[in-house]
């Protein structure tokens, strides 16, 4: 029987305590805050944990509902800062006060191209559920709406894969100019 560590971890956090973990992640995170607006699918919620967990995303904000499946996070829910909200507004109305350039990741028509977006260190990006994508009253109160340029048949990719790439393509953009948040 194997007695190792079976968390999914990077080797230097294995058989690390959970709160040693987020402690180390918290001394590295980037101003970078994410917003999951009304999303319908748990796996979809977690998926997007798990990337701000790899990209060390300072928080992750679940609107408009309570719970998910976090089977999805492969655990990363314990090592990421995630709060749940009310309303979107909300939420970029505290990131607005904050400095924080509010982007939102769609692809609805007049959306700018991703890869010609030029990222803001502090940045609060939003994520709308499947299918309904974000609401127009999110969209409106964006600085900016950026979308994921595809090449084959469908609208829209996974809104897991898309955080992910959005993230990266954050990451890549300021690479070393990006600074750990505060608080």
């Amino acid at each position: 029987m194997d007695e190792g560590d079976s968390r999914n971890l990077i080797d230097y956090y294995k058989f690390v305590e959970d709160e040693v973990i987020r402690g180390d992640l918290d001394s590295r995170r980037v101003p970078l805050a994410i917003a999951c607006e009304n999303f319908s699918h748990d796996i979809n919620v977690a998926a997007v944990v798990r990337c701000a967990n790899a990209f060390v995303a300072k928080r992750v904000h679940i609107c408009g509902r309570r719970k998910f499946d976090r089977r999805g996070s492969v655990g990363t829910h314990h090592y990421e800062h995630l709060e749940f909200a009310p309303d979107t507004a909300s939420v970029i109305e505290q990131y607005r006060m904050q400095g924080y350039h509010i982007v939102a990741v769609d692809n609805v028509s007049g959306s700018a191209d991703i890869r010609s977006h030029q990222w803001q260190q502090k940045t609060l990006m939003i994520f709308g559920q499947e299918g309904n994508g974000i609401t127009d009253e999110s969209l409106e109160r964006a600085d900016a709406v950026v979308g994921i340029p595809q090449f084959g048949s469908v609208r829209s990719l996974n809104v897991g894969v898309a955080a992910g790439i959005a993230m990266y393509d954050y990451h890549v953009k300021l690479g070393s100019a990006l600074v750990p948040a505060e608080g």
